[in-house]
């Protein structure tokens, strides 16, 4: 998440491990972790954010959000764009704190705790946590003590973790790690499904985009109205559309 994040200041915690941890305006680095960040946005991270601010994911993407294809990696990465004021700013970020705080990206609900997820042969996930100890954060002499497990509840992760892992199907796909080479076209259409959600579902809608035979008429119903249908359904689509059409 930090650019100079080094190895001695992530620790591996079990989940049932205790840490001290709080995070206010009272204390004196408030608002320096919103800042000199790489933050990667997840597809349910732009569904709250965009709601959060009343626009389309498209708009929000424009406005938002930078775009990188890695030479040693398959699929494109979003990242949130910091602002140019000398300090690499969250453009959510004041003197007051989050802005969007409700609709915080899952990166941010987690810190100090990062959490990584695996997707296992059996298609369930498997997770493990670190606690970031960076040595400017005040945070940990602060609050009482709780372990990762109700530290991820007291921040609202269950939504985002479960709608997270549900990607790793994409992401962690077989033909992913082996490497497969996407074209222009399927990076267009990885971005469109995972990110421009909202321009997915009226080409879904609107009959523009191939599907696979037998698509349920429910399906139709949910993904009009529900982010989490149609985001369960991108993946469904994308695997399809990208490793298996």
């Amino acid at each position: 998440m930090h650019k100079d994040l080094s190895p001695e200041h992530v620790q591996p915690i079990d989940k049932g491990d205790e840490f001290q941890f709080s995070c206010h305006p009272e204390v004196e680095c408030f608002t320096d972790c919103c800042r000199e960040l790489e933050l990667a946005l997840t597809p349910y991270d732009v569904l709250r954010l965009r709601a959060r601010l009343g626009i389309s994911t498209g708009e929000f993407l424009e406005r938002y959000c930078l775009f990188e294809v890695a030479d040693e990696e398959v699929l494109p990465r979003v990242y949130l764009g910091m602002v140019d004021d000398g300090q690499g700013s969250c453009p959510f970020v004041s003197k007051e704190g989050c802005a969007v705080y409700e609709d915080r990206p899952a990166a941010c609900r987690t810190y100090p705790v990062g959490r990584g997820a695996f997707r296992k042969p059996d298609g369930r996930c498997h997770d493990l946590y670190v606690l970031l100890s960076e040595p400017h954060c005040k945070g940990f002499a602060q609050g009482q003590s709780q372990d990762v497990g109700q530290w991820l509840e007291h921040e609202g992760l269950e939504d985002y973790n479960a709608m997270n892992d549900a990607t790793l199907a994409v992401y962690q796909h077989l033909k992913v790690s082996d490497g497969i080479a996407l074209t222009e076209l399927q990076h267009e259409t990885f971005i469109l499904a995972f990110y421009n959600l909202d321009a997915f579902r009226e080409a879904l809608l609107a009959d523009q985009l191939p599907v696979q035979e037998g698509l349920a008429e429910q399906w139709r119903q949910e993904i009009a109205d529900d982010d989490k249908a149609l985001l369960l359904f991108a993946v469904q689509w994308l695997t399809w559309r990208l490793f298996e059409e």
